[in-house]
C-alpha cells in the first residue's frame, strides 16, 4: 500500500506493481464560499468555526468545548493543521458525525399531556421474525427498547395448564416466551435511549385470576416505575412522567366471545334441524362455522369491543393507566367532533 492515502498499490501477479490514484471529490463552489467567508488565508480557527455554527447552522449554544471536539476528530487525517482547518477539513466535517442533518437532543416542549404527542410504537414487539412461525424472545424487545421504541406490545395468553401467562402471537405457530422475561427485559431497557416513558400494551386472553397474577408480577417487577392512573382529566406529560411505565390495556377477546357463542348456538341449532332436510346445508354450515373461527383467531383486534372492566381483576383495574379501545366512527369522526 503507498503511504499516500489517495494513492493505492496492488500486486499483480506476485511479481508487478500497479498503482492506482483516487480522485478526492471536491467540495461545491457555495462550500468554498463559505469556508472564504468563515476563514482567514485559508485557514478556520476555533473562533471561526464556532461563528459559523451560530449563523449558519442555527446552533445558538455552540460552545468551545464541542468546536474542539469537532477538531479532535480530524486531527488523525492528513489534512487536518494544527491551527485550524483547512477547506478539505472543513468539507469533510460537514459530511460527518459531527453535523447530523437532525439533532438527537430533544428540542419540543415535553410538558404538555402525553395525548399531544406522536409515540414511537411498536407491534408484536416479543416476535424475532415473520408473526406467522417465528420465535417469541425477549431480544426483539431489548432491541426495540434501544432504538428508542416508546411503546411496547404483548400478547397474554394462558398456558396449556391455565396456569400461568405466555406471550405468544395467538392462533399462529410462533412459540411462546414467559412474561415474567418480557417484564425484566422492559424494565432493564427501557430507559437506556431514554428517560421519557414507556407504555406496555397487553392485548390479554385471560381469565381474571390469570389478570391478577399479571397484576402482582407487574407490581414486583416495576414497582415504583410503575405508573398507577388517578381518573384525571388529562394525562400528565412527557416530562412529568420521566422514568415511568403505563400499562395499557385492549380487550380481552373472552369477553366479546360470550357474544359470540350465542350467535355460534343458533348457528349449530339451525344445523341440526336443517341437516336431515338437505346434506348440501350441513356443508355450507361447516363452512361457514370454520370462516368465523378462523377470522375471529387471526384478526381478533379487528372485532374487539371496549373492555368490560368490572369482570376483570380488581388489582389488574388498579394498573391501567391508558384504557386502550377502538374509536368508534373512526378517527376523521372524532376529529370532527372536536370541531363543532
Amino acid at each position: 500500500m503507498s503511504s499516500n492515502p489517495s494513492n493505492q498499490a496492488f500486486k499483480c501477479c506476485f511479481v508487478f506493481k500497479r498503482i492506482f490514484k483516487l480522485r478526492v471529490s471536491e467540495p461545491p463552489e457555495d462550500i468554498k464560499q463559505l469556508f472564504q467567508d468563515y476563514s482567514e488565508n485559508g485557514n478556520m480557527t476555533m473562533e471561526d468555526l464556532i461563528r459559523f455554527m451560530k449563523n449558519v447552522q442555527d446552533e445558538e449554544n455552540a460552545t468551545t468545548e464541542q468546536a474542539q471536539t469537532i477538531f479532535n476528530s480530524l486531527k488523525h487525517l492528513f489534512i487536518f493543521h494544527r491551527r485550524g482547518l483547512h477547506l478539505d477539513a472543513f468539507f469533510r466535517y460537514l459530511l460527518g458525525d459531527h453535523n447530523l442533518p437532525i439533532s438527537s437532543n430533544v428540542h419540543q416542549d415535553m410538558t404538555a399531556p402525553l395525548a399531544h404527542y406522536f409515540l414511537y410504537t411498536g407491534h408484536n414487539s416479543y416476535l424475532t421474525g415473520n408473526q406467522l412461525s417465528s420465535d417469541s424472545s425477549v431480544v426483539p424487545i431489548i432491541q426495540a427498547l434501544r432504538r428508542g421504541v416508546r411503546v411496547i406490545e404483548l400478547d397474554l395468553w394462558p398456558n396449556s395448564k391455565k396456569n400461568d401467562v405466555k406471550v405468544c402471537h395467538g392462533g399462529t405457530l410462533t412459540s411462546p416466551v414467559d412474561l415474567i422475561k418480557c417484564l425484566r427485559a422492559i424494565k432493564d431497557n427501557a430507559f437506556v435511549a431514554s428517560e421519557y416513558p414507556v407504555v406496555v400494551t397487553f392485548e390479554d386472553h385471560l381469565t381474571p385470576n390469570l389478570q391478577e397474577k399479571v397484576a402482582q408480577m407487574v407490581t414486583k417487577v416495576f414497582g415504583d416505575m410503575l405508573h398507577r392512573s388517578d381518573q384525571l382529566d388529562e394525562f400528565p406529560s412527557p416530562e412529568s412522567l420521566k422514568k415511568k411505565v403505563l400499562i395499557s390495556t385492549k380487550p380481552p377477546e373472552e369477553y366479546h366471545k360470550a357474544g359470540d357463542n350465542k350467535e355460534k348456538g343458533k348457528l349449530q341449532k339451525l344445523k341440526s334441524s336443517s341437516k336431515k332436510d338437505d346434506p348440501k346445508i350441513e356443508k355450507s354450515f361447516s363452512r361457514n362455522e370454520s370462516d368465523f373461527t378462523d377470522k375471529d383467531q387471526l384478526d381478533d383486534e379487528e372485532s374487539m369491543e371496549e373492555v368490560d372492566e368490572d369482570k376483570a381483576a380488581p388489582e389488574y383495574r388498579k394498573l391501567i393507566a391508558i384504557h386502550a379501545m377502538k374509536l368508534k366512527g373512526g378517527l376523521e369522526k372524532i376529529l370532527r367532533k372536536k370541531r363543532s
